[in-house]
Formats: structure tokens, C-alpha cells, sequence
């Protein structure tokens, strides 16, 4: 006769394997994601990081050339000038000439990053079917808006402009960062283009993907977003009309160049699908 079964050990075998299952999906999911089509998070956590410190890294390297930022702006202007648009200087007196609106301007100028943050969180989690697209627009435009920073440093108003007021360093939130010199690592000859306006714009791109199928009209409500970035930019003396425009080519590029690279990603899908396939059905019976 055997002896009994221990109820014990089997119990707990049972236990460490459903634990080891539990513990290999959330480590699948967190890795390659799959549900819904949404990748993983902590792919995803990975990718963004990089490439926000890749950006900062390079964008922190430019902009050096002062003569030649101040060289460019003066260009500029002349072109605005000729063009009927430099408003710069007359945008930025008004909101000197109503200083109740200016901690309002600075705090929508420096806290546009919550929003950033915000809304691809939210385009994650609800909308999975638009993140993988609008998620590699913004890393395009990290990408292709660099060699413009490196190739047109660009003097910004406040800076360039006799008159014009540096209302964030005047009033900054963050504890006047937006001084003239350079020595705090930062670029503050990349005028052209704003991201500010750049990723504001992406902000809006990204909610109007994701709901002007389901809403249409709120979809294209989120397009006020950046519109505010562009005359905030202006009153605050940081952008010029240009630098705006400028900002809406990089966004289209960037979605041309996002549509590019997803074409790619699938004919590679495709093709290591194709081939794995045919693995399959050369190790199969009669090989």
C-alpha cells in the first residue's frame, strides 16, 4: 500500500506555482504589454526617460554662439517686419499694462509640463489604440526639432527686443530660472522653434486622435490649449510670431515622420512574423 498523499506540500506546490504564474505575467505585462494592444509600462517608463534625457542632454549642448543667436533674431525680425507680423514688443507691453494677468501667464508657462505628463497618462491608460502613434510623434519631435536648435540658435525677445520685459525671470515660479547667462546648463538661445507651443500643440494632437471618432467637438476643443501657449509666448517676451509657425511645422513633420516609422515597425512585424511561420512549417512533419 502507498502511502497517503502529504495534503500539505501539494497545497503549498499549488500555491508557489500560481504565484510563479501571477509573478511571470505581471513581469509579461509590465514588459511587453499586450493587453489591448497597449505596450508595456515599464517599456514604456524606459523609452520616454531616454528620450527625455536625450533631449535635455544635446539641447543643453547647443545654443552656445550668442553672436550668432543674436545675429539670427535680427534676422528674423527683419523678415517679421516685412511680413506685417512683428508684434512682439506691443504683445509683451500689454501684458505689463495689466499685471493681474502676469503670475497667470507665468504659471501657464512653466506648469505646461503637467499637462504633458497628464495627457500621456491618460492617452496611455484609455486610449490604447492611439498611444503607440501619437507616442512616437512626440519622440520624432524630440528628435528632428535638435539639429534646428544646434544649426539656427535663435535669440528670444526678451533677450534681443530693447523694451521687452523678461516677465518669467521677473516672476518665476521656479525661482527666476530664465536668466541671461547660460551657466546653469540650460539653452536660452533656442527660440526657434517654441516648444512650448511645439508640445502644446502634440497635447492637443494627442486628445484629438483619441476622441474625434467618439467627440468630436471636445476633440477639437483641446486645440485652445496650445492657441493660449502662442500668446503667452508673445506677452511673456519669449517667442516670436515665427518661432509659432515654426512650431506647427515640426509637429507636421513629425507626424509624417511617426507615420513613416510605423509603416516600417509593421513590414518588420510582418516580415519576423513570416519568417517565424516558416520555421514552423519547416520543423513540422516529414521535415
Amino acid at each position: 500500500m502507498s502511502p497517503p498523499p502529504d495534503r500539505g506540500n501539494w497545497r503549498r506546490e499549488v500555491a508557489i506555482g500560481r504565484f510563479s504564474r501571477l509573478i511571470e505575467h505581471a513581469r509579461s505585462g509590465a514588459l511587453v504589454g499586450g493587453v489591448r494592444g497597449r505596450p508595456g509600462v515599464l517599456v514604456e517608463v524606459i523609452v520616454l526617460l531616454l528620450g527625455f534625457l536625450f533631449f535635455t542632454h544635446f539641447h543643453a549642448l547647443a545654443g552656445k554662439d550668442v553672436a550668432s543667436a543674436t545675429a539670427n533674431a535680427l534676422a528674423l525680425q527683419s523678415v517679421e517686419r516685412a511680413l506685417h507680423v512683428d508684434i512682439e514688443q506691443m504683445a509683451n507691453e500689454w501684458l505689463t499694462g495689466h499685471p493681474a494677468l502676469i503670475q497667470p501667464a507665468v504659471y501657464y508657462y512653466r506648469l505646461y509640463y503637467v499637462v504633458l505628463v497628464g495627457v500621456l497618462i491618460w492617452v496611455f491608460v484609455w486610449h490604447a489604440d492611439v498611444y503607440i502613434k501619437v507616442r512616437r510623434t512626440l519622440l520624432a519631435m524630440i528628435v528632428l526639432v535638435l539639429p534646428v536648435f544646434w544649426a539656427l540658435p535663435m535669440s528670444p525677445p526678451r533677450f534681443a527686443l530693447p523694451g521687452v520685459v523678461d516677465i518669467v525671470a521677473e516672476y518665476d515660479i521656479l525661482g527666476s530660472h530664465a536668466s541671461q547667462g547660460t551657466g546653469n546648463g540650460q539653452n536660452l538661445y533656442s527660440a526657434m522653434p517654441s516648444l512650448h507651443v511645439g508640445w502644446s500643440a502634440w497635447c492637443a494632437y494627442a486628445v484629438w486622435s483619441a476622441l474625434r471618432a467618439s467627440h468630436p467637438r471636445l476633440a477639437l476643443l483641446s486645440w485652445v490649449f496650445p492657441l493660449a501657449m502662442a500668446a503667452n509666448v508673445l506677452v511673456t517676451g519669449n517667442h516670436y510670431v515665427l518661432d509659432i509657425v515654426g512650431s506647427g511645422v515640426l509637429l507636421l513633420v513629425s507626424i509624417a515622420a511617426a507615420s513613416v516609422w510605423g509603416r516600417l515597425a509593421e513590414r518588420w512585424r510582418r516580415a519576423r512574423s513570416g519568417i517565424r511561420t516558416q520555421g514552423c512549417t519547416l520543423s513540422g512533419p516529414g521535415h
